[in-house]
This record gives C-alpha cells, structure tokens and sequence, in this order.
C-alpha cells in the first residue's frame, strides 16, 4: 500500500460520474439528508412540538373508589325515581311542544306569542330534567343582557346540560348540526327553538347559516341566538378553537361560561358513552354547576368586519374567567381521536394535531386529515404512534432505496428514524401547498401518457417507471400500478392519477426532477414573471 504524506487526501477522490449524496449538518447537530421536494419550491419542513394539552379526556372515565361505589349503591332507589321523573318529563314536555307546533307553517318568522306561552311548559319541564339529573339548584353570577343590546350569545360546551339549562332560562334560538333533528323527542323539541340547522363539512351550508344568524340576529322579535363557538364538547379544562359564525355579523355578544365543579365525578362528556354518564349522574347524591354571564363585548364601527379578531376577544375574555388556556383543537382533532379509537389504537390520544393550526397554514379539511390517519394507520404505528421506515414504504409502494430514503428523512424532521402522525400531515399538507404542486402532476401525467389519450397503460407505466428507478422488478411496478389505478379498471385514468397524488401527495417526488426539472424551472420562472 502506497504511503501517504500529510497533505494526501485520506480518501480518493470518486469519479464525476459516480452518484454523490450531499448531507448538511444543523446548528442543533443533527445530519438532514437532500429535500426531494425542492423542485415544488419547499424549503425543508416544519412541524410544531406536539402539545400536551389534551381538551377532551374525561377525567373519571371509570368508577373508582370505595366512596364512588358505596354512594352509587345508596343512590340506586334514588336513581329509579329520577328516571321516573326524567321520562315523564319528557314526555309532558313532547306533548306540549306537539300542540305548540300544530298548524304552524310559518317558521321563518318569529313564533307567535300564543305558541311560546305554550312552551313556558316544556320550559318547566326542561328544569324537572335538570333536576333529575341531580341540578338540585344552580348557581349563577350576573344575568343575561336584555336581547336588544345583545342579540348573540356564546358559551363554552362540556356536557350535553347546557342546551337544556339554556332552553329553561333563556328559550334562544340555537345553531346545531343537522343530525340533532332525527333524535326522538328531542328534535321535535328543538325544532320549536327555530333551530338553524348547519352542516359543518359544506362550505355553502355554514354561509347560509351565518346569514340567517345575521337576520334574525337583526330582528329583534326573534329570541337571542346562542351558538357553541367551539362546536364540540370539550372536558372543560380548555377552550379550543372558535368557529367564526357568531361573530361575523358584528353584533354585539355577551359570553357565558359554565362551570361544572367536581371532585369524584367528572361530568364532561369525553368518549363516554351517553348511557354510563346518565347513569352516573343519577346516582350522585348532587352534581354542581355554575353558569356565569359575562361584560358583553362589542367592536367598534371600523372593527366589525374582523370576525377573527372578534373570535379572539371573546375566546380570551372567556379563558380568562374559567382560567383555562385556548388551544388550537377543533372538532377535526375530535374525529381523528374517535377514528383512532375505532381502529383499537391502544392510545388514540396521541393523534390529535391542533387541527385548526392545520386548516389555517394548509387549508386542510377534517374529513382530508382523517383519511391521511386512515392511511397512517395502515402503516402499523407502535404504541407510541411512531412508523418505522419499512412500514411506511410497504404502504406507499416504494422500493428501499436512496431516494425514498429521503422522503421518510423530510418527514423525520427529528431524525431519530421514526415519524409520528402529526409529521406525516404537515409533510403531506406542505407538499400539497407548495406553489408548482399542480404543475408537477400535471408535466408527470404527461410523461406517463405517451400517446395523448388520457390514459396511462400498463406498458405505458412500466416504461416510465423504468426511467425512473431501473432497479424495480415487475412486482414493483404492479404494486404502483394498483395504487394509482383507483377505480381497478386496469389502466390509470388521468382522474385516477390526480386523486392519488392528492391522497398520497409524497409519491410527487417519483416523478423527481429527472423528468421534471427543466420543465418545472420554466413553470417556476414564469409564476415569478407573472407574480413580478
């Protein structure tokens, strides 16, 4: 062997036509591999620290303790009469709710006098149910403004109580989703409060519901409207984000906030079952509740039209009187925990992302970021919610090798050769945000379609591919084949192409600036001319 001086390399130099891999040491240590998505414009990925904040755990999901057991066993007798009570209430409330909606068909106007003298019975009925739920008597601070001065009324959402406390006191027309109106009894009840029925997944329903919050908000012969901004439950313990419904139209709001003091039973709704939380709220010898009427808040002339800051005012006026913080959650984070129970994860809890942080910076749907988990899931996560670099490739049907190696590496901001859930949707979300994305997909359809006819055959795939990783065997490529090929008619259509990169947006980065650079830098220039 040679010798070497001190001023020889102490490696040869390699060929300049061997492949190189450029990695870049951080300021924190850490040894980022090449961004694959660079050519769309990215520069690297960020995703915030996970939160410990967690706005929907009941706190005695269970019945615990030698007290809890002996006081339930004592208030079983007491617990047959409440029910009684309960069911015969409910039922005198149904009756009189029934004759006070007969004949009436004119419903978007304000109910006539007669009528609503008429549901001052359910009204009563309404607080004979409170009372067998064990609200012997209610302890409330302030009083509500007279509806003139505030048409709107928010309040945080812990417990199915409040819409039945609110019935009693103030008889509001409310906000609710359309499903409330098939429950029995109840929605016959809730339809003589003039409900306006919202879906929260269709961007035309939630317009129409704000406009007609804003008229009869603006027609002082209709009750008061109460809306829950955070459009959930919550355990109380937080508020989550605002929905901006309530504060569009710039009326003035008076904020209510309920409070719901406890020491062995906590009655916040959770992923309890609705059956076990009556239970135990039947056999309580007492349950607790404070309600409490806030300053109204109100935004000046030039303000009115900022329904964000509005939201924000009054989020941080009621956090302040419950002495809680306001997360960035929302009920996307509530369906992704339900999906992951569903699915037996041994710890749902940890798929919760601040959903509304999300929707803000990627404008990422609920209904999207559940089938980016469903599509997580698949991946088998450790107990930890962690997906190791196998598990990820087999899902997405990508060969180990260099290149997808770097797209696992721009998920693993970490680098510690794991994601978590919150990873894999920022990443997914940031590549479907960046700026040449739709360029992308459509200069890599072009390349799989040879012949121009919108289709993409097997023959077709299996050449691009080819050009693309040489290294693919032919099961390789078939496994590819399936999942683009959404609808299984055994050739990918361009509709089928699109949807899968909009599902499984990484897989852009097979299309790698091999194919697309120099298109791509001629897209880009021209977006900067056009943006110039």
């Amino acid at each position: 062997m040679a010798e070497r001086g001190l001023t020889s390399p102490l490696l040869s130099p390699q060929s300049s036509h061997q492949p190189q891999t450029v990695f870049t040491v951080q300021d924190d240590g850490h040894v980022s591999s090449p961004n694959p998505y660079e050519f769309l414009g990215s520069d690297g990925l960020t995703v915030p620290a996970p939160t410990t904040a967690d706005p929907f755990r009941n706190g005695t999901p269970y019945i615990s303790g030698v007290y809890e057991v002996i006081k339930i066993v004592l208030c079983l007798p007491i617990a047959l009469v409440r029910l009684v009570l309960f069911g015969s209430s409910l039922a005198v409330g149904y009756i009189a709710t029934r004759i006070a909606l007969a004949g009436w068909k004119d419903k978007q106007n304000p109910m006539p006098k007669w009528r609503s003298r008429l549901m001052w019975v359910t009204r009563i009925c309404a607080r004979f149910i409170l009372f067998s739920f064990g609200y012997q008597w209610i302890r409330r601070k302030g009083k509500p403004a007279p509806r003139e001065i505030a048409p709107i009324v928010v309040s945080n959402h812990v417990s199915y109580i409040e819409p039945i406390f609110y019935f009693y006191e103030i008889f509001p027309t409310i906000v609710a989703s359309e499903s409330h109106d098939s429950i029995p009894l109840v929605g016959t009840i809730i339809r003589a409060m003039q409900v306006i029925y919202v879906n929260r997944f269709s961007s035309t329903s939630r317009k129409n519901a704000a406009n007609e919050i804003k008229r009869r908000a603006s027609c002082h012969t209709f009750p008061r409207v109460l809306l829950f901004p955070e459009g959930t439950t919550t355990n109380g313990k937080f508020l989550i984000s605002f929905q901006l419904g309530a504060f569009i139209t710039g009326h003035p709001i008076q904020p209510i906030i309920v409070r719901y003091p406890h020491v062995h039973f906590d009655q916040s709704w959770g992923l309890i079952s609705l059956s076990k939380i009556m239970f135990r709220m039947f056999t309580q010898f007492h349950n607790f509740i404070e309600v409490e009427y806030l300053p109204i808040i109100m935004l000046s002339d030039h303000q009115k039209q900022n329904a964000v800051r509005f939201a924000e005012r009054t989020g941080q006026a009621m956090a302040s009187a419950l002495n809680v913080v306001q997360t960035s959650h929302s009920y996307g984070d509530l369906m992704l925990l339900m999906k992951a129970a569903h699915l037996q994860q041994e710890n749902p809890w940890i798929y919760m992302v601040e959903m509304a942080k999300i929707e803000s910076l990627y404008h990422i749907s609920s209904l999207e970021a559940v089938d980016f988990l469903d599509k997580f899931l698949s991946m088998n996560p450790d107990p930890s919610g962690c997906v190791k670099l196998h598990d990820f490739l087999r899902v997405l049907q990508l060969k180990p090798c260099t290149h997808s190696e770097e797209i696992f590496g721009f998920l693993d901001v970490e680098k510690n050769g794991s994601i978590t859930f919150k990873q894999f949707l920022f990443g997914s979300a940031h590549v479907l945000n960046q700026p040449l994305f739709s360029q992308a997909c459509e200069l890599a359809f072009a390349e799989c379609d040879a012949d121009g006819d919108n289709y993409c055959t097997k023959k077709e795939w299996a050449d691009i591919l080819g050009r693309i990783s040489p290294d693919l065997n032919d099961n390789e490529v078939h496994g590819l084949a399936n999942l683009f090929d959404t609808d299984g008619d055994g050739r990918i259509s361009r509709d089928d192409f699109f949807y899968c990169l909009r599902t499984n947006p990484l897989l852009i980065a097979l299309f790698s600036p091999r194919l697309l650079h120099k298109k791509i830098s001629k897209a880009r220039d021209k977006m900067l001319e056009e943006i110039v």
